[in-house]
């Protein structure tokens, strides 16, 4: 089953562990994370989640692809939700409601429309902090953990390259977003925030991009 992608079908993650350890207040399930500069849908990635509200919470792997159990292994396989949807779609409002996790990472690929070659732009903050995208998860039909990140409508220099990007939170919501006892849609639009969109840039990078492969590294994220 393909992935069906509304934008963000591509990032980068290279921040050390424990800078995201301090930033969400989380332990570490899985100790084996790596940089990575060209992160692709249909793989395992760091997500952050909580499972009770007196737990801390953990950064574990996720497949990269949402698919709840019930849905059986013909169900469709999203990579993104929309934030106009999310909580009253069918196929994810369970999700939105008792299951949201954070995506960390330093920033995200985009393609200009229309061009030939698909030209990459990456997008990132401009003072360089991680970003934390917010996301949903539900457990497949193997027992494992599946994951869909939330987009919104572009905003700011971001809305120049495509005309969605990923819900990025601030600071102050990240610890609302993990809450499983807070289940609320409307509690939970209140309390949760994303960044101001004036602190995101982006540049042109290589068309290496457009093909991940083992062993890319930060020239990826390098001007073109």
């Amino acid at each position: 089953m393909g992935y069906a992608s509304l934008m963000c079908g591509r990032f980068a993650l290279f921040t050390p562990l424990d800078r995201l350890v301090k930033a969400v207040g989380a332990s570490v399930a899985d100790s084996n994370l790596r940089p990575r500069y060209n992160v692709a849908p249909g793989t395992w990635i760091a997500a952050v989640h909580q499972a009770s509200e007196n737990e801390q919470p953990i950064i574990d792997e996720m497949w990269w692809g949402y698919r709840p159990r019930w849905a059986k292994s013909t169900g469709n396989q999203p990579i993104n939700a929309r934030v106009e949807t999310v909580a009253t779609n069918a196929y994810f409002k369970s999700a939105f409601a008792r299951h949201r996790c954070l995506i960390p990472a330093d920033g995200w690929y985009e393609w200009i429309k229309d061009s030939k070659p698909k030209q990459p732009h990456y997008l990132c903050r401009k003072d360089r902090e991680p970003l934390f995208f917010a996301g949903i998860f539900a457990e497949r039909d193997d027992g494992s953990l599946g994951c869909a990140i939330v987009t919104e409508p572009g905003r700011g220099s971001a809305a120049e390259v495509h005309d969605r990007m990923p819900l990025i939170l601030d600071d102050d919501s990240l610890k609302h977003w993990l809450a499983p006892d807070v289940t609320d849609r409307e509690t939970i639009r209140s309390l949760v925030k994303h960044i101001d969109a004036g602190l995101i840039e982006h540049w042109a990078v290589s068309t290496a991009v457009n093909k991940p492969a083992e062993g890319q590294g930060d020239e990826l994220i390098n001007p073109a």
